[in-house]
C-alpha cells in the first residue's frame, strides 16, 4: 500500500520521499522519533517507503511552507493516506485502533464522482455546498424531508426556513401586532367598536407562500453554483460510497472524496401512547389548516415557549407544561423572567408535572390529557383542541448508515463528536449544524461553520467557527437575547468571587402611554474582574431583542470590557442605551427599578 502513503516528520537534517512523480520533504528530530516513524512503516510495507530518504531537494522549504497551509498542523509527524489528511501520531494511532486507517490503505486510489457531497439540505448544507462549488469544487447536495406522523413534509432549505425560525418569526410578529393594536387605542388611534379578529387561515397562507419562495430561491442558487441537487434520501453503504432512495423507491450510488454531514434534528415524541397519533410537533404547527384552539403545548424548551407565546398572542388559551425548568441551558434568572412575563399575560404554567399513560380522543376536536407531578402522587386531567410536544429535538443520524462509514455517534442522542475542525473521527467526513456534540442548535452557526469548513477545505483558509460568543434571541413574548456565557456558566467557569454582575430593570418608552409592563424588561451584563473586567455574558430581556444583541455580540467579539460600555454614548431614548449607564452590581443589592428617562 506504499503508493498511497505519505509520512513527514522532524529532523536534525532533512529527508525525502518520492512517490510517482511528487517530491515529498521527511523530517526527523531524534532517533525515537524516528524509530518509531520506522516501526509504522513496517505495519504498512516499509520497504518501498524507506527505500528513498536519502533523496535531497534544495527548495525543501517551500514543501515544508506548503504542507503547514495544506494541513495548519506544526507538530509531528504528519500523516496523509490517499489524499487524506489524518493528523499526528496520536490520531494516526486512534485511527488505526479505530479500523479507519485500514480502510483507507486498502482504499484502491479511485477517481471519485464528487469531490463533494453533502447530506442535509438546511441552512448549513446549503451554505457550504454553494462555498465549496464557488471554489471550483464538484458538488452534490442530497436532502430528503421524512413526513411527519401527521403526513407533513417541506420543500428545500431546512428546518429554519420550513418549520423553524422564519415562520415562528412572522407568528411572533402576529402577536406582537395585536398588541399593537390595544396600545395604538392609547395613542389616539380610533378602531372599530367591535372585536378585532384573527383569521389563522389568512396567517398561515401568507407565511407559507413566503416560505415556498424561498424555496424556490435556494433551488435556483444551486443551480446558478452548479451544485446538483437531488432530492433522495442518503445512506453510506461504504466510507467513500452513499445510497440515495428518492420518494418512488428508486436507488442510485454515488462516490465522493469527502462528506459532509449536515442532516439536522427532527421533534422529539413523548414515548406514550396516542402521542404521534393525536398530537402535533412545530413540524405540524406552522402548517395547521385550522386554528389550534385551545392548545397545551408539553415542554419548556425555547420551541415551547415561542409558540406558546405567540399562539397566547393570537388570543388563544394556552398552557404550557413543565416538567422542571425553563428553556435548559440558558441564564435561569432571564428565562424565570420571561416566564413570569408569559404567565402574568394569560399564558397557564403546569409545572413539575409530566403526560403520563395516554393521550386519547375525547369528544370530537377535543384531547384528553392525563399528568402525573413529578413531586407527588397526584393525577390531573385536562381536555384541549391541540396538544403540541416541544420536549427537544433528536439528531437526524440513526438511519444513514455512519456505522458502515465508521463515524462515531453519542448512542444516547445521537449527536456527532468532531474536533475543532467539525472533523469525525472518520477523517474524510465532516458535521455542522444542529447534530454536533455540544454545540449551538442555531441556523447562523450552521452557516457560519459550513462556510469556513469548505473555505478550509479547499481554500487553505484556517479560520474556524467561534461556538462561544454567539449571540442569539429566543422570541417569546418579551423577547430575550443573550451572548456569552449564562451566570451559571460563568460562576461555573471563573468562581464567583472573579465576577462582577451588571444589572437593571427598564420602562421602554414605547410602554409608558399604554402603562404596560413597567420595570418589566431587564438587562444584566457578566464581567470577568480577572481580565480587565471584560464581558463574558450579555443578558437583554425586551423589544427588539435581536437588533440589540446583535450589535453588542459585534462588540464582544472584539473584546468589550465594562470600561468601554461606561465610556460610550447611548442613543437616547432607545432600550439598548440601558447598557452604557449600568452602576448597579448584583453583590451590592442595590435598587435597580428605573423612573422617568
Amino acid at each position: 500500500y506504499a503508493k498511497n502513503v505519505y509520512i513527514f516528520f522532524n529532523s536534525v537534517g532533512a529527508a525525502y520521499i518520492q512517490v510517482r512523480s511528487i517530491v515529498w520533504k521527511l523530517r526527523f528530530s531524534s532517533f525515537d522519533l524516528f524509530h518509531s516513524i520506522c516501526e509504522f512503516c513496517q505495519f504498512i510495507n516499509s520497504a518501498t517507503l524507506l527505500t528513498s530518504l536519502n533523496c535531497c531537494l534544495d527548495n525543501g522549504s517551500n514543501y515544508q511552507e506548503l504542507l503547514l497551509e495544506m494541513t495548519r498542523q506544526k507538530t509531528v509527524p504528519n500523516v496523509f493516506v490517499n489524499k487524506t489528511h489524518i493528523g499526528g501520531c496520536d490520531k494516526t494511532m486512534q485511527a488505526h485502533k479505530d479500523g479507519i486507517l485500514q480502510k483507507l490503505l486498502c482504499e484502491k486510489n479511485e477517481v471519485y464522482e464528487y469531490d463533494l457531497i453533502v447530506i442535509g439540505g438546511g441552512s448549513g448544507g446549503l451554505a457550504c455546498s454553494k462555498e465549496a462549488a464557488t471554489l471550483g469544487k464538484k458538488v452534490m447536495v442530497l436532502d430528503y424531508v421524512v413526513p411527519t406522523p401527521k403526513g407533513n413534509t417541506w420543500g428545500l432549505g431546512g428546518t429554519c426556513v420550513n418549520v423553524g425560525c422564519i415562520p415562528k418569526k412572522l407568528m411572533h410578529q402576529t402577536a406582537l401586532l395585536g398588541t399593537s393594536m390595544q396600545d395604538a387605542q392609547k395613542f389616539g388611534w380610533e378602531l372599530p367598536e367591535e372585536t378585532v379578529k384573527h383569521n389563522w387561515e389568512t396567517m398561515k397562507t401568507a407565511v407559507n407562500n413566503y416560505i415556498g419562495s424561498l424555496n424556490w430561491g435556494y433551488r435556483v442558487a444551486l443551480r446558478d453554483k452548479n451544485v446538483n441537487y437531488v432530492n433522495s434520501y442518503a445512506e453510506f453503504i461504504e466510507p467513500h460510497k452513499i445510497k440515495a432512495t428518492n420518494k418512488r423507491g428508486k436507488e442510485t450510488f454515488h462516490t465522493a472524496a469527502k462528506f459532509i454531514l449536515a442532516t439536522g434534528e427532527r421533534p422529539r415524541y413523548l414515548g406514550v401512547p396516542g402521542d404521534k397519533e393525536y398530537c402535533i410537533t412545530s413540524d405540524d404547527l406552522f402548517s395547521l389548516p385550522h386554528c389550534p384552539g385551545k392548545t397545551l403545548v408539553i415542554g419548556a424548551s425555547y420551541v415551547a415557549l415561542e409558540c406558546g407565546g405567540f399562539l397566547a398572542g393570537l388570543g388563544l388559551d394556552v398552557t404550557v407544561m413543565v416538567r422542571s425548568i425553563l428553556l435548559r441551558g440558558f441564564d435561569q434568572d432571564m428565562a424565570n423572567r420571561a416566564g413570569e412575563h408569559m404567565e402574568e399575560h394569560g399564558v397557564k404554567f403546569l409545572r413539575k408535572y409530566v403526560p403520563v399513560e395516554e393521550l386519547e380522543a375525547g369528544t370530537p376536536g377535543r384531547l384528553k390529557v392525563t399528568a402525573k407531578s413529578t413531586e407527588s402522587d397526584e393525577t390531573i386531567e385536562g381536555e384541549y383542541n391541540t396538544v403540541l410536544i416541544a420536549v427537544g429535538r433528536d439528531a437526524c443520524t440513526g438511519k444513514i448508515g455512519l456505522d458502515q462509514a465508521g463515524v462515531k455517534v453519542n448512542p444516547k442522542n445521537g449527536k456527532v463528536p468532531v474536533n475543532d475542525e467539525e472533523q469525525t473521527n472518520v477523517p474524510h467526513i465532516y458535521a455542522i449544524g444542529d447534530i454536533l456534540e455540544g454545540k449551538w442548535e442555531l441556523t447562523p452557526v450552521a452557516i457560519q461553520a459550513g462556510k469556513l469548513l469548505a473555505r478550509r477545505l479547499y481554500a487553505g483558509a484556517s479560520l474556524k467557527c467561534d461556538y462561544v460568543n454567539v449571540p442569539t434571541t429566543v422570541f417569546t413574548p418579551l423577547e430575550y437575547g443573550a451572548c456569552g456565557h449564562s451566570e451559571e456558566k460563568a460562576i461555573e467557569l471563573y468562581g464567583q468571587d472573579n465576577l462582577e454582575v451588571y444589572h437593571s430593570l427598564f420602562w421602554p418608552l414605547e410602554f409608558t402611554v399604554p402603562n404596560r409592563d413597567n420595570n418589566k424588561c431587564y438587562s444584566k451584563i457578566i464581567c470577568n474582574k480577572l481580565d480587565n473586567d471584560r464581558v463574558i455574558g450579555f443578558h437583554y430581556l425586551g423589544p427588539n431583542a435581536g437588533e440589540v444583541t446583535q450589535g453588542y455580540g459585534v462588540a464582544m467579539k472584539c473584546g468589550l470590557t465594562k470600561e468601554q460600555l461606561d465610556n460610550t454614548i447611548g442613543i437616547h431614548p432607545t432600550c439598548a442605551e440601558i447598557f452604557t449607564t449600568m452602576e448597579v452590581t448584583k453583590s451590592s443589592g442595590g435598587d435597580i427599578t428605573q423612573a422617568g428617562c
